[in-house]
Order: structure tokens, then C-alpha cells, then sequence
């Protein structure tokens, strides 16, 4: 079932470069969809194609070829890249959460508060504080030597993993993965969650029911991005008990988003539909 679903990746990874790279041209070309939310899909896309470059190849190459060797500057260069982006994504979807949020809950004033430098400054802190992050853990294990095992017990190259192989004292870095555990997988899904609260309280003082359904589906397209992208990723991450062939498949199901990107925001938006057509 692991091969079935490897070989599936591997048409995944080629219709999420494909979809991507289609999304960010249309995006950067049109002039008209250069506006603050449409930044963040690009930002999104952008992610979405360096996260599944930097994942699903290693993971192809070491089960469809069994090619079990990595070399340990390689590994290190891997894990950060993988981690990062999935990070940088999860929060682009608390981003787009908070568009949503401000257009549904105060309509009025939407294009005062939701303006491009003040989505540019998010995109830019949530890239930079998420890069010092990652560095930083890169470099602290890089400083500790091997005295035991050199054999990762994962398929891929975890920030846990390599740790429990480090001599000496791993507590600073201990630390430092707590805090990247709160800030991804756990505090993006909590401030996405508080925000579709406020946005189903707006909703339910609406008189009109089609006025509702209106508002209602603008958010359809993140959440079933949401769901998509978190329930694999907290449930490998709070339940242990997981066999090799489960922990596969869900260490791949959070690079699906990728892949439904480009779908849910080409043929289901309307503005980016058109511009298609037209090209």
C-alpha cells in the first residue's frame, strides 16, 4: 500500500510543480490580481513548490529505489528546508485566515486595514522569524558530535532523530524545538480556529440567509486546505503509536495542499478563471 501510495507522489509532485509555477505566472503577469490577498496565494503557491521539492524527491528516492544513505551535510540541508517551508505554509494559512476574518467581520474597512504593505510586513516577519528558527536548530546540532548510532530511526532527516544521536548536552536545543512544536503544529490551528469562531458569530447577525451562504463559501477554499494540511500533521505529532507504513503516508499527506492549491484557487476563483481564459 506504502508503493501504491509513493507512486502517487510521484504524479502529485509533477502536477503540483505544474499547478504551482501555472499560478504564480498567472498571478505575477495579471496586473489586476496584484492585491493583498492574492499576495498571499502567491506566497502560498511560492511555498507549496519549495516545501514538495525539498520533500517528496528523498522520500521517492528511499523507498522506490531503496536508497537508505544520506550524506550528513545533506541531511542537515534537508531538514531544515523541509521544516521550514511546511512552517512558512501553516502560517500563509493563518494569514489568509485573518484576510477572511477582516473582510467578513468588518467589511467597511477591509481595504484600510488589509493593505499590501501591512500583508508584505507579515510575509516577510513570518519568513524571516521562521528562518532564524530553523537556523538556528541546524546549527546548534551542528556543533555536537556523534558517538553512538549514525542510523536515523525515520525515513526522514527529523530535528528528533539526529538529536538523539548527538553526545553531550542536547537541552538548548530541547528548548528551542519546544517552542518550534507551539509554533507549528500547535498555535497556527488554535489562532485559525479562533478566527472562524468570529467569523461564524458575524455570520449568524446577518438577517439573510443568502447573504450568509455568500460570505460563507469565500472561506471554503482554506478550509478544506486547513483540514487538509493539519489533520495529518497534529495527528503524527500527538499520538506515538504509529506503524512505519502510517507514519509514511502521514509525513506525505501535509505536502497534499500543495497539489489542491492551485486547483482551489485557478478553477474555483473566479478572477483567476477569467485571466485564464483570456491567455
Amino acid at each position: 500500500k506504502v508503493q501504491v501510495f509513493l507512486y502517487l507522489a510521484v504524479f502529485g509532485i509533477i502536477m503540483t510543480v505544474v499547478g504551482n509555477f501555472l499560478l504564480l505566472s498567472v498571478i505575477f503577469l495579471a496586473r489586476t490580481l496584484h492585491t493583498p490577498k492574492y499576495m498571499i496565494v502567491f506566497n502560498l503557491a511560492l511555498t507549496d513548490l519549495c516545501g514538495s521539492t525539498a520533500l517528496i524527491p528523498k522520500v521517492l528516492d528511499t523507498f522506490l529505489f531503496d536508497n537508505r544513505y544520506i550524506v550528513y551535510e545533506a541531511c542537515l540541508s534537508y531538514m531544515f528546508f523541509v521544516w521550514f517551508f511546511l512552517n512558512v505554509q501553516s502560517w500563509t494559512l493563518v494569514i489568509m485566515a485573518y484576510d477572511r476574518f477582516i473582510a467578513i467581520c468588518f467589511p467597511l474597512r477591509y481595504h484600510s486595514i488589509v493593505t499590501k504593505p501591512a500583508i508584505a510586513a507579515m510575509l516577510l516577519s513570518v519568513w524571516v522569524v521562521l528562518m532564524s528558527i530553523s537556523a538556528c536548530i541546524v546549527g546548534l546540532l551542528d556543533r555536537h558530535s556523534f558517538c553512538g548510532s549514525l542510523v536515523i530511526q525515520n525515513f526522514i532527516c527529523g530535528m528528533g532523530s539526529i538529536r538523539n544521536l548527538a553526545c553531550g548536552d542536547t537541552s538548548l536545543i530541547s528548548n528551542i524545538a519546544e517552542v518550534s512544536f507551539v509554533l507549528n503544529p500547535i498555535l497556527p490551528p488554535v489562532l485559525i480556529a479562533l478566527t472562524y469562531i468570529c467569523i461564524a458569530i458575524a455570520l449568524s447577525r446577518i438577517a439573510s440567509p443568502k447573504e450568509r451562504l455568500k460570505a460563507a463559501k469565500t472561506c471554503t477554499s482554506h478550509l478544506i486546505l486547513v483540514a487538509v494540511y493539519f489533520s495529518p500533521l497534529l495527528y503524527s505529532s500527538l499520538i506515538f503509536d504509529i506503524d512505519r507504513d502510517a507514519d509514511i503516508i502521514l509525513s506525505i499527506l501535509p505536502d497534499m495542499p500543495p497539489l489542491l492549491n492551485p486547483i482551489l484557487y485557478s478553477l474555483k476563483t473566479e478572477e483567476v478563471r477569467q485571466k485564464m481564459k483570456k491567455w
